[in-house]
């Protein structure tokens, strides 16, 4: 391990700028999901500590909240500063307990510093109005202010970068934040106090408390100093943090589950569309909410698809993530591939056809070989579920209304990919698909310049682009009255 990623190991909770224990002095470990091997202990905290952490944040709040939006943006581009003259150490870091490769976390951890330097401007680009008043002897103000104490809840897939989209507008609208960390993935949400401190942020501005999800959400939903719940992760979860939430009337930004469709049109350029299913489909090892869950491929170029992406499959290296050359690490746990195999299974025993791939890797442990299945029908789990692994079903469809038809047919909404050579069909097909992101001839979409979110049950809100900053703000009007005008 480099001596600089050593550096950013932190092993305790970050409250109120202090590292510190867990009360019951308890432990979870963190596990290196390549080499099956312990990387270190992170505090099993409950209701005690997230309670300490809220309350360091509400009492930070009341001079943060008064800052300007120029000091915060200063400080932000410090953390910026911080985070890209550590990338190397901190996606060192990520790979270690995430697994992904080595140049997937750096342009994680490059991503991170991007929200963090577009909201260290957006933060000064908080406008109000001035409303022309129905009352001569009266003015009307529109004002914005930030929300208070906001707490952020992670998830494993990309445990720097979510975070930086959910601490970068509070701290740029003025607010504090408590994060929680995945228990798998902690490390990469604790070093974000080591680089605050380092930025110079006050203390109790950002807390980071690890342990137990259950009792930390429970103090997160039910505190009411704290007036914003920011969530990604399953939709399962999301609905429960949303319930209760809903006690003390929180605002909520979800980003939840997906079953992204790609479609390949019979007008669509094969080898582009090839080349942005393998990016949409096995970066991170399948294991993110915008990943390809159901490939939709035209009757007339579908043989020529499967086995073209069978081969791009079969071509991929896979390895540790801190090995040259690797292309797609191991999943994040043996539950994780489980669950591959399970739909796998159902697929193969529904008639579907193993074009690449299918079983757990010759490296053994969680790694698993990247899978093609041709064949796939609606019947499959698949088609409803979210698969999380480097598995791509490949359905068949005749008609455009039929492919836009199976691509909606799912209660989720996050993100979809189409590829079309025919400028009429793009618009149709954009227009039809009922997605929060739509990418067209493009496998891989997301940027900090613009809103990421999705629809009916994948989500509330964005995260991203000048929306981004919207959800962490209170919305003021103002009557000034007697002018005596």
């Amino acid at each position: 391990m480099l001596q600089k990623t050593s550096h950013f190991l932190r092993q305790a909770n970050f409250i109120d700028g202090a590292w510190v224990e867990a009360d019951s002095g308890n432990t979870i470990d963190v596990i290196n999901p390549a080499t099956g091997s312990k990387i270190g202990t992170v505090p099993r905290s409950g209701t005690a500590e997230t309670r300490r952490a809220i309350e360091a944040a509400e009492t930070a709040f009341q001079s943060w909240k008064r800052t300007s939006a120029d000091h915060r943006a200063k400080l932000l581009r410090k953390l910026h500063d911080a985070i890209m003259d550590n990338q190397d150490a901190l996606a060192e870091l990520l790979v270690m307990e995430q697994g992904k490769p080595l140049a997937e976390a750096k342009g994680e951890v490059g991503m991170s510093a991007a929200y963090v330097l577009w909201y260290a401007e957006e933060g000064r680009r908080v406008y109000g109005d001035v409303v022309p008043s129905p009352w001569a002897d009266r003015r009307i103000l529109v004002t914005k202010e930030p929300v208070g104490v906001i707490g952020a809840i992670t998830p494993w897939n990309f445990p720097s970068s979510m975070l930086a989209r959910k601490l970068g507008p509070a701290l740029a609208s003025g607010c504090t934040a408590v994060a929680k960390p995945a228990s798998q993935t902690p490390y990469s949400g604790l070093a974000w106090g080591v680089l605050c401190e380092e930025a110079g942020f006050p203390k109790g501005v950002v807390n980071i408390v690890t342990g137990s999800a259950s009792e930390i959400g429970d103090e997160l939903c039910g505190n009411p100093l704290v007036r914003k719940i920011t969530f990604t992760g399953s939709t399962e979860v999301g609905k429960l943090l949303i319930q209760k939430a809903a006690g003390t009337v929180k605002k909520v930004s979800m980003e939840l589950g997906g079953n992204a469709p790609f479609l390949v049109f019979d007008d669509a350029d094969l080898d582009r569309a090839v080349a942005g299913a393998v990016a949409a489909k096995y970066r991170n090892s399948g294991q993110t909410c915008v990943c390809t869950n159901r490939f939709f491929v035209q009757a007339g170029i579908y043989d020529k698809f499967v086995e073209k992406l069978a081969g791009a499959a079969k071509a991929l290296k896979v390895g540790p993530g801190l090995e040259e050359g690797t292309q797609q690490g191991p999943l994040i746990d043996g539950k994780a591939v489980e669950k591959v195999e399970e739909l796998i299974a159902d697929a193969t025993g529904k008639g579907g056809r193993l074009a690449a791939g299918g079983a757990r890797h010759a490296l053994g442990g969680t790694f698993f070989e990247p899978t093609v299945i041709a064949e796939a029908t609606p019947q499959m789990r698949f088609m409803q579920e979210e698969i999380f692994g480097p598995v791509a079903p490949v359905f068949r469809f005749d008609k455009e209304e039929e492919g836009v038809g199976l691509a909606n047919d799912t209660a989720f909404g996050l993100a979809c990919y189409f590829y079309t050579g025919d400028l009429g069909r793009a618009f149709r097909v954009m227009e039809g698909l009922r997605y929060g992101l739509v990418g067209v001839n493009e496998g891989i979409i997301t940027t900090v310049e613009a809103p990421f979110g999705g629809l009916k049950e994948s989500g509330l809100g964005k995260e991203g682009g000048h929306q981004g900053i919207e959800d962490y703000l209170d919305t003021k009007y103002v009557c000034i009255g007697g002018l005596g005008l």
